[in-house]
């Protein structure tokens, strides 16, 4: 049975929900599912765009079927050919025979490389900047590469003035009913988790994501509709400011968040002692993580959330904590930047892990490390308190406590 949602009175929703899935990329946590959408417009010439992951694809074509009700399937407009948005490509040339793929050369060339389908005289190979006209219905076609994959590009419908935005301005989980940005939560519902898709999916290519932003910034925007997360028919304005802050690797908020890998509790106990230090000094929203048992993706998205960063690990084979190692090599390979860090070492004989903490972060851009590191000598004692306790009070400072 379809199951739709009308964007206006040509142009439906015609995608679907996973809550089977446990790992997106078979990589991220999705405890609240995750949702694939396509759109479909209908004119003079129908136009699809973008198709759904394989795991919903009985539920999409039973969603176009009901909304093109017995027309035939014109164009298909891939704006990302990553599989969860293109598993469903050869079904719909066997469905529909004079189908078209619309999509620019390196869309194609990547269609063939996941696909064996014979797409003589049926693609329209199109440039940045390129039209098709539908009836009364305009596409006009913007190359977008590295946001976050080099072949994706964005639809923009003239008449209406939606955007299609392939990835970009999407979010982990399922829509459950709610389609439309004001029928959500957003503070507490979406930014979480848009958070977390931003900054580990397309985190790394802020340069590219600020070029986007200023090419969009020419459009009137009645609607903006990505591949994943709730459709924007309002608040535009506020969706643009979080993307311009986590493409400009500016922190959304002055807040602390405490990174911690610890073996046996000591470690742990310092960044306890610390975080409460901090609070008794009127620091908000304080988060504290233990490395060990939180997915980085989280670690991830707190780092693009907060100005100031903890990172506490014992030494390990002498080196850094191993979880902590992978936090922070995910930091860098995400090009994060522009943050202040203070660094707390544990080694019972030879603690060396703070001096590796540093190497890494002064490879990132515009990290500024906060004095005194502090060293651990198995457990927290006077001495390594007394050092503690300065750490707190430049954090404090920092903070404009």
């Amino acid at each position: 049975m379809h199951c739709t949602r009308k964007l206006t009175d040509s142009i439906y929703w015609v995608g679907g929900c996973d809550r089977r899935l446990a790992l997106f990329e078979n990589l991220f946590p999705i405890p609240r599912g995750m949702a694939y959408h396509s759109y479909l417009i209908l004119d003079k010439k129908t136009a699809l765009i973008d198709t759904v992951d394989a795991s919903v694809t009985r539920q999409f074509l039973e969603n176009v079927d009901h909304i093109l009700h017995g027309r035939e399937l014109d164009y298909l407009v891939i704006n990302h050919i990553e599989p969860d948005h293109c598993a469903n490509i050869e079904t719909l040339l066997l469905r529909f025979p004079r189908l078209k793929l619309v999509g620019n050369s390196k869309t194609i060339a990547f269609a063939k490389q996941f696909y064996e389908m014979e797409l003589t005289g049926r693609t329209v190979n199109i440039a940045d900047n390129d039209t098709l006209t539908l009836g009364r219905h305009i596409l006009h076609f913007y190359l977008t590469p590295m946001v976050h994959w080099p072949e994706v590009m964005m639809t923009y419908e003239e008449t209406e003035k939606l955007l299609f935005s392939a990835d970009a301005f999407g979010s982990f989980g399922a829509v459950d009913g709610n389609l439309f940005q004001d029928e959500w939560d957003i503070e507490h519902g979406w930014l979480p988790e848009a958070r977390r898709y931003y900054g580990n999916i397309v985190g790394k290519y802020g340069p590219q994501v600020q070029t986007v932003l200023k090419k969009l910034s020419t459009l009137e925007l009645r609607m903006i509709c990505p591949l994943h997360g709730p459709v924007w028919r309002g608040d535009i304005v506020y969706l643009f400011d979080k993307y311009r802050h986590w493409s400009n690797y500016e922190p959304e908020e002055q807040a602390v968040a405490l990174f911690y890998g610890s073996m046996y509790g000591n470690t742990e106990n310092a960044v306890h002692l610390l975080a409460t230090q901090l609070a008794e000094e009127d620091v908000k929203n304080i988060a504290v993580y233990d490395v060990s048992s939180t997915h980085v993706s989280i670690l991830i998205a707190e780092v693009f959330r907060c100005s100031h960063l903890v990172l506490a690990a014992p030494t390990y084979n002498n080196g850094v904590y191993p979880a902590m190692l992978n936090f922070l090599h995910d930091m860098k390979a995400l090009n994060l930047q522009n943050r202040t860090v203070a660094l707390i070492e544990n080694g019972s004989w030879a603690p060396v892990c703070q001096k590796q903490m540093r190497d890494i972060l002064q490879e990132m851009k515009q990290m500024r490390i906060l004095e005194p590191s502090v060293t651990l000598k198995s457990a927290l004692k006077a001495d390594s308190l007394e050092a503690l306790t300065a750490l707190q009070r430049n954090l404090s400072a920092s903070l404009g406590r």
